[in-house]
């Protein structure tokens, strides 16, 4: 029975299937629509397979099915409710939460640092600062401020990787 109802609603739908899109796309002007009625028409026809086997009355079930479903959308709160518009209400902005995330884990991962390694590198990176300038500065040689922000770096370049930020 069922591959009996299935060979008839694939004749149903090679047959009518064209005429009954065009006929809603007339209707409504939406193709989308138009599709989504085709295929809810023919899915209650194969809900009521008296319609499959009755030849003479089979093409108006069809089509008054679906001027049904297309008053009753017209009919839906849906259709009452949304207006079309050919432009955006909103625009989309950019979502600054993934800098706002790596920049706390970053200022939690300096702050792990020793004092004199912290301080070397808040002179350098936040106070584009010289080696030299760093170490008049801070009263130190230029060969330790070279020291303490070789060890600054790898100190923060294994914390952050241990919070997942880098490789």
């Amino acid at each position: 029975m069922t591959d009996d109802r299935s060979g008839l609603l694939r004749e149903l739908h090679d047959e009518h299937a064209p005429a009954l899109r065009r006929f809603v796309v007339r209707l409504t002007g939406d193709r989308q629509l138009a599709e989504d009625v085709v295929q809810e028409t023919l899915l209650r026809a194969w809900r009521n397979p008296d319609v499959l086997r009755n030849d003479r009355s089979r093409r108006s079930w069809l089509f008054t099915v679906a001027r049904n479903l297309v008053i009753d959308d017209w009919r839906s709160a849906r259709a009452r409710n949304e207006i079309g518009t050919d432009t955006v209400p909103e625009r989309a902005s950019a979502d600054h939460t993934d800098a706002v995330l790596e920049a706390w884990l970053v200022s939690e991962a300096i702050s792990q640092l020793s004092p004199p390694h912290r301080e070397v590198l808040v002179h350098s990176f936040y106070g584009q600062k010289t080696v030299a300038e760093i170490g008049e500065q801070l009263g130190i040689p230029d060969g330790t401020v070279k020291s303490r922000l070789h060890y600054a770096l790898r100190a923060l370049r294994l914390s952050l990787q241990e919070k997942g930020v880098t490789r």
